[in-house]
């Protein structure tokens, strides 16, 4: 379990642990890296709640250069665990130096709740959507075609062009299929509270997941909800996306490479963010 390495080795150099004397500019990385990841660790309200040894490798070698794949990042979590404003801080700090140093085809982003199925006949015979969402669960991942995601993802990471689908979140339960040309980039990402379970979690070479405490997660709901003017059914609404996270979507923690808190102060996020992203500017521009 990813939870028991990171306790028996929080505390420890992992410098010394998993790095021997740097070689190449990706030892030297992992060097760095490490130290990066270890001080966030420490650090009070930290961002980091956890993480693999084994992704400071990968993230030093993409960064290097020594490998030349796109990089694919699925970002999961519960309901109102923060993953959609953790994803969108991630895609504008990279837009933001992709475009201040020119550099093209920088991110595709593949959004998860776009492969919901079509189920506008069955909204149409329910009456309404609300009507439609009594008898049919939209919080497992058999109602979405994740096949279908993954395959798309694949495409991309092989670099080719391919045309994603779009949900209508309006309450139509309408997908349009072959709506959006995405095409290959250096980084494709998605989030989702079903993109790192089973049928799609292998399409993706960096596995992240956001953690937050029950109280907070149910507060966010209940805000949320009060705004979507859900009424009386929120409580009901939210019992069952509980019940069901605890089936398909916290064990996919055991998958993640790095999990974060959903807790963290956004700045702070950005502040981690960047310290990687830095290296990109140091090493190449």
């Amino acid at each position: 379990m990813l939870q028991n390495v990171l306790n028996t080795t929080k505390n420890k150099n992992l410098e010394s642990q998993y790095i021997t004397k740097p070689t190449t500019v990706c030892d030297e990385l992992e060097v760095y890296l490490t130290r990066v990841f270890e001080k966030e660790l420490a650090t009070p309200n930290s961002v980091l709640l956890a993480y693999n040894p084994f992704v400071i490798k990968k993230i030093a070698g993409y960064l290097s250069g020594k490998i030349k794949m796109p990089a694919s990042i699925g970002i999961a979590g519960e309901t109102a665990s923060g993953k959609s404003t953790i994803t969108k801080d991630l895609i504008d700090t990279i837009e933001s130096f992709a475009t201040e140093f020119g550099i093209e085809d920088a991110i595709t982003r593949v959004n998860t709740d776009d492969y919901y199925y079509d189920r506008s006949d069955m909204v149409k015979a329910a009456g309404s959507f609300s009507e439609f969402a009594k008898n049919y669960d939209l919080d497992i991942p058999e109602a979405l075609e994740l096949e279908l995601m993954s395959k798309h993802i694949k495409e991309l990471l092989a670099g080719k062009s391919t045309y994603l689908p779009k949900y209508d979140m309006s309450g139509t339960a309408i997908r349009h299929d072959n709506y959006t040309l995405a095409k290959p980039s250096k980084v494709i990402i998605s989030e989702g509270l079903f993109t790192l379970t089973d049928k799609v979690k292998d399409a993706f070479n960096f596995k992240i997941y956001v953690d937050i405490p029950e109280e907070l997660k149910r507060e966010r709901f209940f805000i949320r909800a009060n705004e979507r003017g859900l009424g009386d059914s929120a409580e009901h609404i939210y019992a069952n996306a509980n019940s069901k996270a605890e089936v398909h979507i916290r064990p996919c923690k055991e998958h993640a490479d790095i999990i974060l808190s959903g807790a963290a102060d956004r700045i702070l996020y950005k502040n981690f963010l960047n310290k990687i992203i830095g290296i990109v500017q140091e090493l190449y521009f």
